[in-house]
């Protein structure tokens, strides 16, 4: 799945260097290759851990327990691989049982976890997931989508509208909602350069309009690029899992950490510090941008100058 993908993303990547698109078209394929081959893959399903969660951490169970009168909050996990969380050792370790037992914790009250999110999930399979969910219509939605688009190529344009009319949907329904837009897909080493930059700069164009689709149907973003990529960058062995393409059980903690705040929020029941407004810009684009790298360069070359 991830090496066709990769294969395509590369094809496009050459098809749009103009001149000399033949010798990139070599190069890229050779990447793609390379990436497949290291990357591999994915092993098995996510595990699940749907039910009911409880505030001292511990589901999931069928019900809340006997004498407890609050009727749990209804979390439901729409998305790609990473929202079902491939690439954990174990069920406590999945985002969607971290997010619901710290929901628990912060409101003191059940949390019953449902996940519609299935592995190789693109933007255009968020209707069909969202359709599932209405079915018996939770009050909080949390979406993670976008990595499965780079790799097969999709418009972003279309993928943020996409995006933004599954949240337009869950809020006509009552519905909280918080997407955790496209990671940084160039913090993923196997990926090779130039490739790497071809489907970084990809991801982080794809995050930057899941981010006003989202906030313009009414629901909350996190960008998980701008918050996280810094962190995938110089952390790879502790937050990627052995796969080197998913998250670890770390790298998802980092990410719930960053989302749980959010949900709570979107359903008025935060009881932290204000939520922090996220960045305009991702700091991982603007560390890519000309001029960024030109000062970058300077900085370094005259900080050695004056320390000599």
């Amino acid at each position: 799945m991830v090496g066709a993908r990769m294969l395509r993303l590369a094809m496009v990547a050459a098809g749009t260097v103009g001149g000399v698109s033949g010798a990139a078209y070599g190069l890229l394929n050779g990447q793609s290759w390379y990436a497949r081959r290291a990357i591999g893959e994915p092993v098995g399903v996510p595990f699940r851990s749907d039910g009911v969660h409880l505030p001292d951490g511990t589901g999931p169970v069928a019900s809340p327990p006997e004498g407890d009168d609050v009727a749990p909050l209804r979390l439901a996990v729409l998305g790609d691989s990473s929202a079902a969380g491939l690439g954990v050792e174990a069920p406590d370790e999945l985002p969607g049982v971290r997010i619901a037992r710290g929901l628990a914790e912060e409101l003191e009250r059940p949390v019953e976890l449902t996940t519609y999110a299935i592995v190789g999930s693109t933007s255009r399979d968020l209707a069909a997931q969202v359709d599932a969910a209405l079915v018996a219509p939770p009050q909080l939605v949390l979406v993670i989508i976008g990595a499965n688009d780079v790799t097969a190529r999709l418009s972003v344009a279309e993928c943020a509208a996409l995006l933004g009319a599954a949240v337009a949907r869950l809020r006509e329904a009552g519905v909280g909602v918080v997407a955790g837009t496209c990671p940084d897909l160039g913090a993923i080493r196997p990926i090779p350069q130039p490739l790497r930059s071809v489907a970084s700069s990809w991801s982080l164009a794809l995050g930057r309009a899941q981010r006003h689709a989202v906030e313009a149907a009414g629901g909350g973003a996190v960008p998980l690029a701008d918050l996280l990529s810094p962190e995938f960058l110089t952390r790879p062995q502790e937050l990627f899992s052995p796969d080197r393409f998913h998250p670890s059980a770390a790298g998802y903690e980092a990410a719930a950490g960053l989302l749980l705040p959010a949900l709570c929020s979107a359903i008025g029941e935060w009881q932290g510090p204000p939520v922090p407004q996220p960045p305009v810009r991702s700091s991982a684009a603007e560390a890519r941008r000309p001029t960024s790298r030109v000062v970058a360069r300077l900085n370094r070359r005259f900080g050695r100058r004056r320390a000599t």
